[in-house]
């Protein structure tokens, strides 16, 4: 009986051990705390992108209001969030894009859906032949005009 006890007691002290040598768990990402809906104001959110064409090589800024479809060339954009960070943080933009190719006479591609950083556009970028979409800001779009897009 006494075996068994001593045996007992030596994997405790030993699976004890093990757990302490375990790394901590790594804290939450404290830059997500930092990130908020845009401030309110005039205005409907939206976020501010830059396209670019490859085969005409050409860049256009357009506007792409939080909840609707823009479209850029033969694709579609939807905005589905866009985060800013707070004052005390460094200056950062993120959105949700989902963005679609419908072009005529195909059926639609869904070619990105997720989070685009404005500070870091290689991070999560659309792949696409033709296209290139990043996000510059998210910002509160002024007057009743649609959003310029091509």
């Amino acid at each position: 009986m006494r075996t068994i006890v001593a045996v007992a007691a030596a994997l405790a002290v030993g699976i004890g051990a093990a757990l302490a040598q375990q790394p901590p768990a790594p804290p939450p990402r404290a830059d997500t705390a930092t990130l908020r809906a845009i401030p309110p104001g005039p205005g409907k959110p939206a976020a501010e992108l830059q396209g670019l064409d490859k085969v005409t090589a050409r860049t256009q800024r357009f506007f792409a209001p939080v909840g609707e479809t823009t479209r850029f060339g033969t694709l579609e954009i939807t905005v589905g969030d866009c985060l800013v960070n707070t004052p005390d943080a460094p200056p950062e933009s993120v959105a949700y894009l989902t963005i679609v190719d419908r072009k005529p006479g195909q059926s639609e591609e869904k070619l990105f859906a997720g989070w685009m950083f404005a500070s870091t556009p290689s991070l999560s970028a659309l792949d696409h032949g033709v296209y290139d979409v990043r996000v510059l800001a998210c910002t509160m779009m002024q007057g009743s005009a649609p959003p310029k897009s091509r």
